[in-house]
């Protein structure tokens, strides 16, 4: 990150840093690189949303701080600094158990193939709880039963001795946070923690777990492409595109004084801001190709406003405000003035007026 970066939220206590982070996968002989010089701090205690079409590397970014690359990839640059340790250095899966649950746990986006189905959901908990709070015998079961009961499960002594089958959707989810929570982490990471649940299970999630992040402490990271879901749960947005963090501040200013191209076209795709009769924005083209090497701003060939610098170099992160930075030329003092398009103009101003009411 760069070095303007690094001061501005130096009032806040940083958890977890990322610096300079390139991950490659070898397939067939051939080389992908999934993310590309990434640098990105996280704040004890926020809520940071990483946002991105399909195949932007936010997956991936969050599966190299818990050890969880599949064994074609790797980190070839960077460091990931977590309690003074560079994660990007371990080597073993016994140096991953130390951090792996118990200070770093993820959600999944689909629980049934996260759940053992042969196994009881109580005992399903009750494993993370041995396991990593040390507890044995009825107080290991108390412990489940209150994590049950605070994930909002009902009649927990029944609920303990069934199965992930006799559980709807939401409630599976349910059980996926209790199991996450039961290590008592540090950082939560929310995958995709919402998909394929109805728009009123989906708020009940996303309020749980603003609950339980007060409860506990938890600093949480959520993964999606859902920007109905950031609006309602993320204290800052990092945009992701091909394998890059381009855009990085605050919900309000990602979604209302946003500057990147490519965040303009994620927003302007919101089905708001479709017009009766009209098809909705779509972003044309498709992303670049991580097999071959990117000169300049990924985004370039999709990108209206692109400028011939666009091609050959890649931009630096322009600081925006203390919080707001994007990796655009357009915030270059030499370049031309461009504004948003006028659909989105009007959606910043009236975004903008609401927060000052």
């Amino acid at each position: 990150m760069c070095k303007e970066m690094k001061q501005v939220t130096s009032k806040k206590s940083r958890i977890l840093v990322i610096q300079n982070l390139v991950i490659q996968f070898t397939l067939r002989g051939r080389v992908l690189t999934a993310i590309r010089d990434i640098s990105l701090d996280l704040y004890k205690g926020e809520s940071l949303a990483i946002v991105g079409e399909s195949g932007s590397g936010k997956s991936v970014l969050m599966k190299s701080i818990m050890g969880l690359l599949d064994k074609n990839g790797s980190i070839k640059q960077g460091r990931i600094i977590y309690n003074a340790q560079d994660l990007g250095q371990f080597t073993t899966e016994q140096e991953w158990l130390r951090i792996r649950g118990k200070e770093i746990a993820m959600v999944t986006q689909d629980p049934m193939t996260s759940l053992n189905p042969l196994k009881t959901i109580g005992k399903q908990i009750e494993e993370c709880v041995v396991l990593h709070q040390g507890l044995r015998g009825k107080e290991a079961y108390e412990e489940t039963l209150k994590l049950l009961t605070d994930v909002g499960i009902n009649d927990v002594k029944k609920r303990y001795k069934q199965y992930p089958h006799e559980f709807s959707g939401g409630m599976r989810q349910r059980i996926v946070i209790a199991i996450a929570i039961a290590c008592k982490p540090n950082i939560l990471i929310c995958d995709e923690p919402t998909t394929a649940l109805d728009v009123t299970i989906q708020a009940q999630i996303l309020q749980l777990l603003k609950n339980l992040q007060q409860k506990y402490g938890l600093t949480i990271v959520y993964i999606t492409h859902d920007l109905g879901v950031v609006a309602k749960v993320a204290d800052r947005i990092a945009v992701m595109y091909a394998g890059d963090v381009i855009e990085v501040g605050e919900t309000h200013e990602i979604f209302f004084h946003s500057r990147h191209p490519y965040t303009w076209a994620l927003i302007s795709s919101l089905p708001q801001l479709g017009s009766k009769g009209e098809q909705l924005y779509s972003i044309k083209g498709t992303p670049p190709n991580l097999f071959q090497e990117i000169k300049g701003d990924a985004f370039a060939p999709r990108n209206p406003y692109a400028l011939k610098i666009d091609f050959l170099e890649r931009p630096p992160f322009f600081q925006i405000s203390d919080t707001h930075y994007a990796r655009t030329w357009l915030l270059d003092p030499l370049a031309p003035k461009v504004e948003p398009p006028a659909a989105l103009q009007a959606f910043f101003a009236e975004g903008r007026q609401y927060a000052n009411d």
